[in-house]
């Protein structure tokens, strides 16, 4: 595999190696990130690539599309099964390119929506002023309960009493706690909002049913298929019966053009996966693991965001340690470590340094370790935060930790 790209371009080629070195020799910890399995690589790599098929299947703008019309029709029943939903769109670019979809198969630009602040736990396309969201719509944000760290619904029902939002979006990149779908939905239908969940964060464990799921409640709810669905890049909507056609409506012709069917094939794989029973068993570990390796840290001093976990992920607040997400961070990398900083609620440092980091297991997780393996990995984060300004130090981590990551080979496709 790859030999033709060798040949044909020796530069990208070696860029997609050194990827392929980071991805197996590193502890991939951004809980965004996964490895998708052999099998979605295959579908993404296809002549489906190839195909243009504007359009839904049997009502498409281009001939030519019997064969994307069965990958398409596969992924869409696959997505409701899986989520047991009314109605599936699977052609979104992104998670963020779904969100837009649903804003405006919903209400007009210039209406209020309300969203978890950024800067709390919340997403770009909830609400911040660089954002689409935030250009285009008027945004009322909530935030987290300073001493609790978890969202004050009778703070937020306050807010909406008072704001009247026409639309609320929950949903989140950074909290690790249980959303209270029922009690927002009760919120949106007394004072007449629309309910969009954005899951792109919770949808893996939500399939496998051990995070709630808010489909019975939102009018609409998007989502990512990678993370932890563990798919390929790119979005869905799920909706009610009755938005079917707005939100298909909006998302073709209104935002995107041509779906990328090479993706739409790798999605479908990807649902068909979740439905397995192992998938429960991925999501039950991605939780565990979750709790004990924030255990292990908060046996190490660390204060956890909120306490602890409920989902895959959680943040570190690091001003205990004198160092920031963005020494954090770099001194991590360095170890052989991939986080992201991140903002911790009523961060006293700007969104580019931070107080703190965000820690997901989903991708560690796929690779094989269970909650023995958290406690190494807890002490080889330990370890590089205490010595983040001993180079020699980080280099024997990082030697560590690439001798740990053999035990735990990913599938690239680049054995050779």
């Amino acid at each position: 595999m790859y030999e033709e790209l060798k040949k044909a371009d020796k530069e990208i080629y070696e860029s997609i190696r050194g990827e392929v070195l980071r991805q197996q020799n590193k502890l991939e910890l951004i809980a965004s990130e996964n490895y998708t399995s052999k099998a979605v690589l295959e579908a993404l790599g296809s002549v489906l690539t190839n195909k243009y098929a504007e359009g839904y299947p049997g009502k498409r703008y281009y001939g030519g599309c019997e064969y994307v019309d069965i990958a398409e029709r596969i992924a869409i029943d696959r997505a409701k099964k899986l989520f047991k939903a009314e109605h599936a769109n699977v052609q979104p670019h992104s998670g963020t390119t779904a969100n837009i979809t649903a804003y405006l198969s919903l209400i007009n630009p210039g209406d209020t929506v309300l969203g978890l602040n950024l800067s709390h736990g919340g997403h770009l396309s909830h609400g911040h002023p660089l954002n689409f969201s935030g250009r285009y719509f008027k945004i009322v944000t909530i935030n987290v309960n300073k001493d609790t760290e978890l969202i004050d619904y009778d703070e937020m029902e306050k807010i909406v009493e008072k704001e009247r939002p026409r639309l609320i979006m929950a949903g989140a990149s950074n909290y690790s706690r249980i959303w209270d779908w029922a009690r927002i939905k009760k919120m949106a239908d007394q004072w007449k909002a629309f309910l969009v969940t954005d899951i792109a964060h919770y949808a893996g464990l939500i399939a496998a049913g051990i995070y709630p799921s808010p489909v019975e409640y939102a009018d609409i709810v998007t989502t990512t298929t990678h993370k932890t669905l563990r798919g390929p890049r790119g979005g869905l909507i799920l909706s009610k019966a009755s938005y079917s056609k707005a939100v298909d409506r909006t998302n073709f012709p209104g935002n995107q053009g041509g779906p990328l069917m090479h993706a739409i094939a790798a999605k479908a794989v990807c649902f068909g996966e979740a439905l397995k029973p192992e998938f429960v068993n991925y999501q039950k570990q991605v939780l565990s693991n979750a709790r004990k390796l924030a255990s292990c840290m908060s046996d190490m001093g660390y204060r956890i965001v909120s306490g602890g976990t409920d989902c895959h992920l959680f943040s570190l607040d690091l001003r205990s340690k004198n160092v920031t997400g963005k020494e954090a961070e770099k001194a991590l990398d360095k170890a052989g470590i991939t986080v992201n900083k991140n903002t911790i609620p009523y961060d006293p440092q700007p969104p580019l340094i931070t107080s703190g980091i965000r820690v997901g297991t989903p991708a560690i997780t796929t690779r094989g370790m269970k909650e023995k393996d958290m406690e190494n990995i807890a002490s080889f984060i330990d370890e590089a935060i205490k010595n983040q300004k001993n180079e020699t130090a980080l280099k024997e981590i990082s030697s560590k930790v690439e001798r740990f990551c053999a035990q735990f080979p990913i599938y690239t496709g680049f054995e050779n």
